[in-house]
């Protein structure tokens, strides 16, 4: 690498910076402003050929009701890259969805959030993750599963005895515990 060829992490710190991703489509439904991965990936595009850089995304079927969405920026030069990863259920209980459908939403918020992770593209403002879609905040609360609950859960997954979508309509789980259910 020459001494004027910026690393790979320079780059994404510089794409992270200059990247704006504006929620420019609306939930008529919701009364929402939303952006999707499509809309970070174009807003992405002028700063990836500035800096020399290119994105895939890779998407994994994790058994049980998941899938794993993993974005990685490389450097065209050097070949380097850096990755982020979101990991998102698929809802196979949803009422009027195909199950293709089913897969293809929760397609579209892993690819949306594991970009979000690596441009760092923060959405705590984003109505997707506090709008109730019609129903109550009290349908919505769950106790959190943790402690000897969450390994038994574990344990009752791993062995065959019932899905992740079972125990998720019971309980709320911590993004970091999923890894435990793999």
């Amino acid at each position: 690498m020459s001494k004027q060829e910026l690393s790979i992490g320079q780059k994404l710190t510089r794409i992270q910076v200059e990247l704006k991703a504006s929620k420019d489509k609306k939930n008529s439904f919701g009364k929402y402003n939303y952006r999707s991965a499509e809309d970070v990936l174009e807003a992405l595009k002028p700063h990836l050929e500035k800096h020399g850089c290119y994105v895939t995304i890779n998407e994994k079927y994790i058994k049980g009701d998941r899938l794993k969405s993993v974005s990685k920026i490389f450097c065209n030069t050097t070949g380097a890259y850096i990755k982020a990863t979101a990991i998102v259920g698929v809802d196979l209980d949803q009422k009027g969805m195909a199950v293709a459908q089913q897969f293809g939403s929760a397609s579209s918020y892993g690819k949306k959030y594991s970009l979000g992770n690596l441009f760092l593209i923060d959405d705590t403002k984003d109505a997707d993750a506090t709008n109730t879609h019609g129903k109550t905040k009290t349908t919505l609360e769950k106790p959190i599963l943790s402690g000897d609950a969450l390994q038994k859960a574990i344990k009752f997954v791993k062995e065959g005895n019932g899905t992740l979508s079972e125990i998720r309509k019971k309980y709320s789980i911590n993004h970091s515990d999923l890894k435990h259910f793999e």
